[in-house]
């Protein structure tokens, strides 16, 4: 493994194996593709997993008309690697340590976001796919390929106690459950309720497990009452049954929502305590109809969130260090990612894939 430094000298291309989708109808294939050879601040890295996101699908079948696809599309931003090369300003990786990139490889840096950590809000932010990519032109590719480079800012540290594989979705479904329980104080002795037990609100299991709350689960499938406790939940609330719903009136300091699905969102309204919170990072494709009048009486509130900035991020894989806390996972090699979003779509799946991406090398 070469540990030599790059200067901006030495700058140029170079190709990896990718995984591809060329229009909206596609399936994603095989192809080559260009990466920056680093520059004084970038890490390169060998990628040896990648989760796959629910976002990973709308991108690729261009299914968000706030974000159009540009093609060909290399979705994938759930990625965990091994350092090959570093630029001749990096300090804190070197070849051979474990990293990982999320949902963002850069910002402005300048911006009061930024300034306080908080570059996921940043104007002017760079995602790791589908966003014009300011090194090699047209967009940036994701985590479908063999290797990528990074902004070292935007490179994270793995725990090596940590299962690689489960690992990798933290990037996406762990943060993205991590921040808001941080945001909104949840802590030993608060009492939480996770909406839906898929890939994000089995990840919201574990941490507020961990973090202490009291967990309640709810949900409309009976069947999945074991595979709650398990995880880590208290309480499990079928919510289609109104006694059961009703019993919980007033009694959460905070709910997180991860259903995507349209879904009648006050009636956990009213089970919020005086200042509670409800937190959706699930995006229906219908508005929500609220009622202010659950709001209201109660001083209760309701919230977005999308992932987190940089330093929360490597707060939270340091916190699924110190608890062995990683997502379950199906590996599948890259060869079956058509099969896999086909099977996402049936929610056929406990919890989220992650490809190994040593098949990559196979064909």
């Amino acid at each position: 493994m070469s540990t030599a430094q790059v200067t901006p000298e030495s700058r140029g291309q170079f190709k990896a194996k990718a995984y591809s989708a060329t229009s909206a109808t596609s399936q994603l294939a095989p192809t080559m593709i260009s990466r920056r050879k680093p520059g004084n601040h970038d890490v390169q890295i060998e990628i040896l997993f990648c989760g796959i996101c629910h976002s990973d699908l709308h991108q690729v079948r261009n299914e968000w008309s706030v974000m159009p696809t540009i093609y060909p599309c290399i979705p994938g931003h759930e990625i965990v690697g091994r350092v090959t090369k570093v630029g001749s300003e990096v300090t804190k990786f070197k070849p051979g340590d474990l990293a990982a990139v999320g949902c963002l490889v850069d910002s402005d840096g300048s911006c009061p976001d930024c300034q306080t950590g908080l570059e996921q809000f940043c104007p002017h932010l760079t995602l790791t796919y589908n966003s014009p990519d300011p090194h090699i032109g047209g967009v940036t590719f994701g985590g479908y390929s063999e290797s990528i480079v990074v902004k070292d800012h935007f490179v994270l540290h793995v725990p090596p106690n940590l299962d690689l594989a489960g690992v990798a979705p933290l990037l996406c479904a762990g943060i993205t459950t991590y921040s808001p329980m941080r945001h909104w104080h949840v802590t030993n002795g608060k009492k939480v309720g996770v909406i839906g037990l898929g890939g994000l609100g089995h990840m919201a299991v574990k941490f507020a497990r961990a973090l202490g709350a009291h967990v309640v689960v709810f949900t409309t499938s009976k069947s999945k009452k074991d595979d709650a406790i398990r995880l880590g939940a208290d309480e499990i609330v079928i919510s289609t049954d109104p006694a059961q719903m009703k019993k919980h009136t007033g009694s959460f300091d905070f709910i997180l929502d991860t259903v995507s699905a349209e879904h009648d969102i006050n009636a956990y309204i009213q089970l919020l305590r005086r200042d509670g919170n409800m937190t959706l990072v699930g995006a229906p494709d219908k508005p929500h109809a609220l009622s202010g009048f659950g709001l209201l009486f109660q001083r209760r509130s309701i919230s977005g969130s999308i992932i987190g900035g940089i330093a929360e991020t490597q707060e939270m894989l340091d916190f699924c260090g110190k608890h062995n806390i990683t997502a379950d996972v199906e590996v599948i090699p890259m060869q079956k990612v058509n099969e896999a979003y086909e099977r996402m779509l049936r929610s056929d799946v406990k919890y989220r894939f992650s490809i190994d991406m040593a098949s990559l090398k196979s064909g």
